[in-house]
C-alpha cells in the first residue's frame, strides 16, 4: 500500500483541466467501485457562491442530530482530506489512503482497457463516496465542483434534496456567458420529483429554476431575501430571523458577514423539507448552526485579521458588505486571484467601494494565479480613471505579503486577507491553521 504522502502526490498529478470525461464514464467508474454513492441518502448543492457554508450548516444540523454525515467539498484549503469529513472532521488519513487505493485500482483497469483516464475532480468524488461508505454513514451532504448539470457528483441519482445557492457570472467561459445559462447549469441537479431548495435573490436565475423545476415536477422552496432579517451582528455572531411562509425560525450563527444569514436561510429551509420525517429535532437545528465550524468564510483568525475566500465579483460585493459591517474604519486587504476570475472588474470594485488604506498584491499557490504585477497594473490602471487613490503594493512571495501586511496594519486596524480559496489555504497552512478568537 502507497504512503499517505505517495497518495497524495499521486492524486495531485492528475490534470485537474483535461478534457472533460462524459457522466457515464463517471457512472462506469463508480459501478467498478460498487456504487458507494447508492448507500447513503444524499442532499446535493450546487451554485455559485455560498454553496461550501449551506452544505456546512447541513452537516452540522445532521451530526448535531446524531446523524452519521458525509460532507464532501471542494476545494481543500491545507489537507486533501479536508474534502472527505466524516461528523465534522476530516476522514483519517489510513481511511483516505485505503479509499484512494481502490479508486487508484478501478482507474487503472478502465486505462488498460483503453477507456480514458478518470480526471482529478472525479478521482477524488470516487474517494469520498468510497469513504463514505466503508464508514456507513446515513446522510452526505455533496458540493458540486464548478456546475451541476455535467458534474461528476450529478450521477446521483434518486438524492433526498437538491439545494441551488445564489447564482453569479463565473467559470463563463464553462459555464455560459449570462446568469440564464449559469443558472441553467446549476439546475441541471435538479431531479424528478426531488424537492428543490433555491436561493430567490436573483430574478433571472430563479425563472430558469422554476421552469426546470416544474417541468421535473419537482415542489419548489424558494428563499427570498426579504423574509430574512438579521436581528443582530456583534461581528463574530449574528441573529437573524426566515420567515419560511409556515413559521418564523430565529437562529444564532457564529459568523459576522451578513451573507452567511442568507446562506444559513437556505440550509434552514432544506432542512424542513426531511426535518420531521428524519426525527432531527429543533434543538438539533439551534445547536448545528450555533457550532457550525467553515475556514475561509470571513473567519476571524486572531485580533483583527480576517480570511474570506471572496473568489468572484459576486462573491466580492458580499465580501465588501460584510468588511462594512465589521469596520467603519479604512483597513489593510491582501489579495490575490485565479486569471481566470474578472479580476480587473474585481479590482474597480474594491477601489470604488472599500475603504482601505493599503492593498497588498500577491499571488495564489500553481500556475493558475494571476502574475502578482498583472494585478497590480490592473489596479494601478483602474486608479488612473478615477477609480480610488489608494496604495498599491505588490509582492510576489505570499508570506513575505502577508508579514508586510500584518506589519503596516495601525493597532486595532483591520486586516483583510480575500481573492482566492486557494490564497486562504495557502494562508492557513503558513500560519499552522490559526483559529477563531
Amino acid at each position: 500500500m502507497k504512503s499517505y504522502e505517495e497518495t497524495v502526490k499521486g492524486i495531485l498529478e492528475i490534470p485537474k483541466f483535461t478534457s472533460k470525461n462524459t457522466l457515464d464514464h463517471t457512472r462506469e467508474f463508480l459501478r467498478r467501485l460498487g456504487n458507494p454513492q447508492n448507500r447513503f441518502q444524499v442532499i446535493h448543492v450546487a451554485g455559485s457562491n455560498g454553496k461550501g457554508s449551506v452544505c456546512a450548516f447541513l452537516a452540522s444540523v445532521l451530526k448535531e442530530a446524531g446523524k452519521k454525515t458525509g460532507l464532501f467539498t471542494s476545494p481543500h484549503l491545507v489537507d486533501i482530506e479536508e474534502r472527505f469529513q466524516i461528523d465534522g472532521k476530516p476522514c483519517e488519513r489510513q481511511e483516505f489512503v485505503q479509499a484512494a487505493g481502490q479508486v487508484e485500482a478501478a482507474a487503472s483497469q478502465m486505462v488498460r482497457e483503453g477507456l480514458p483516464h478518470p480526471t482529478f475532480f472525479e478521482y477524488v468524488f470516487a474517494v469520498g463516496m468510497v469513504i463514505f461508505a466503508e464508514q456507513k454513514i446515513e446522510y452526505a451532504v455533496l458540493e458540486t465542483g464548478m456546475g451541476g448539470r455535467l458534474d461528476a457528483t450529478n450521477i446521483i441519482e434518486h438524492p433526498l434534496l437538491t439545494v441551488i445557492t445564489s447564482i453569479s457570472l463565473e467559470h463563463t467561459e464553462i459555464l455560459g456567458d449570462t446568469l440564464e445559462k449559469i443558472a441553467a447549469e446549476k439546475a441541471g441537479i435538479l431531479k424528478p420529483r426531488v424537492p428543490a431548495v433555491y436561493d430567490a435573490s436573483v430574478p433571472e436565475a430563479v425563472s430558469v429554476i422554476e421552469k426546470r423545476a416544474d417541468f421535473l415536477h419537482c415542489r419548489k422552496y424558494p428563499v427570498r431575501p426579504e423574509k430574512i432579517k438579521i436581528l443582530l451582528n456583534t461581528g463574530k455572531k449574528i441573529d437573524f430571523s426566515y420567515d419560511s411562509g409556515y413559521d418564523v425560525t430565529e437562529l444564532s450563527i457564529p459568523f459576522g458577514a451578513p451573507y452567511q444569514a442568507g446562506n444559513a436561510a437556505v440550509a434552514l429551509q432544506a432542512l424542513e423539507c426531511f426535518r420531521e420525517a428524519a426525527g432531527i429535532s429543533e434543538e438539533a437545528v439551534r445547536a448545528g448552526f450555533a457550532r457550525v465550524s467553515w475556514k475561509g468564510r470571513m473567519q476571524n483568525v486572531r485580533q483583527d485579521v480576517y480570511f474570506d475566500g471572496a473568489h468572484n465579483l459576486s462573491g466580492m460585493e458580499r465580501f465588501l458588505e460584510a468588511v462594512r459591517q465589521i469596520t467603519e474604519e479604512s483597513a489593510v486587504l491582501l489579495f490575490a486571484m485565479v486569471k481566470e476570475k474578472d479580476y480587473i472588474r474585481t479590482a474597480r470594485l474594491l477601489l470604488a467601494e472599500g475603504n482601505w488604506e493599503e492593498i497588498v498584491v500577491t499571488t495564489v499557490p500553481g500556475n493558475r494565479g494571476a502574475e502578482c504585477g498583472v494585478l497590480g497594473e490592473a489596479f494601478r490602471n483602474c486608479q488612473a480613471q478615477g477609480a480610488g487613490a489608494v496604495k498599491i503594493t505588490e509582492i510576489e512571495d505570499r508570506k513575505q505579503a502577508f508579514a508586510h501586511a500584518l506589519a503596516v496594519k495601525k493597532p486595532g486596524q483591520k486586516l483583510f486577507c480575500a481573492g482566492s480559496l486557494y490564497l486562504i489555504g495557502a494562508l492557513e497552512q503558513m500560519t499552522g491553521g490559526m483559529q477563531n478568537d
